[in-house]
């Protein structure tokens, strides 16, 4: 896990956290029934190309695309493909950006055209448990806060909790320690400084939250074939609160 302590540190990973805002916005405005989410991942080359950036996932031990879009049942690492989108769909994005060897990492979960009730519900509640993660990631705090603030946003919904997968510390790599359960007890783990980079990113389901992946290697879906909903910030911990590093305007928490 990076600590950052120069100048220069910061305004890189402010650099690599701002390209990756910028494309997932796009990405807001671009998405639409009747595209195949390869063309997602074409627009997105393109784009983190025009920022004088490189994709952080493309190759990344082996990943063949440049970000993941996971529709519906799919949780996380969904490889674009021939699959068309359509009306009704939750598709999560969840995209990469590397600016001078240091990294930025953020994911959202949107529905497209007409939302039913529950699949609101479930992208509402994941964008709030992230949010109630961030809130916690405090100097003076311990690790685990910020997984426990996940958990109860979400079991307060009676949704699931995906376990296999974590968020993560951010910095020179894209998966650094420490990983981050959105899950567990309070008041555990290594104390929060400032000065820490972490990725945090609830996946959560309608349903049971037991995955599998698919024979690609790299999808997962959920076992029950239930929906979910996956959202992700890149964040700096400071002195004066916490910064998020993959949000358009800058804030702080």
């Amino acid at each position: 896990m990076i600590e950052l302590k120069s100048p220069e540190e910061i305004s890189r990973m402010r650099r690599a956290g701002r390209v990756v805002a910028e494309l997932l916005d796009h990405l807001k405005g671009y998405v639409r029934a009747g595209l195949r989410t390869r063309e997602l991942d074409a627009e997105s080359r393109n784009f983190i190309k025009r920022a004088g950036a490189k994709p952080a996932f493309l190759g990344y031990r082996g990943y063949p695309a440049c970000i993941c879009v996971s529709v519906n049942e799919e949780v996380v690492h969904g490889i674009p493909g021939e699959r068309v989108i359509q009306d009704g769909d939750l598709v999560s994005i969840d995209a990469g950006a590397v600016v001078d060897g240091f990294y930025g990492d953020a994911a959202i979960s949107l529905i497209v055209g007409q939302a039913s009730p529950e699949a609101q519900r479930l992208v509402d509640t994941t964008r709030d448990a992230l949010w109630e993660g961030i809130r916690q990631a405090r100097v003076g705090n311990r690790l685990s806060d910020i997984s426990h603030a996940v958990q109860l946003r979400v079991e307060k919904e009676k949704f699931g909790i995906v376990r296999d997968f974590v968020g993560h510390g951010i910095g020179r790599a894209m998966h650094e320690d420490p990983p981050i359960p959105n899950f567990g007890a309070p008041n555990m783990g290594p104390r929060l400084r400032a000065g820490m980079v972490l990725a945090i990113e609830p996946m959560v389901t309608l349903g049971d939250y037991a995955v599998e992946v698919l024979k690609d290697g790299w999808t997962a879906v959920t076992k029950d074939g239930s929906l979910a909903a996956h959202f992700e910030h890149s964040i700096a911990i400071t002195d004066s609160g916490v910064e998020v590093l993959t949000e358009l305007a800058p804030v702080r928490a």
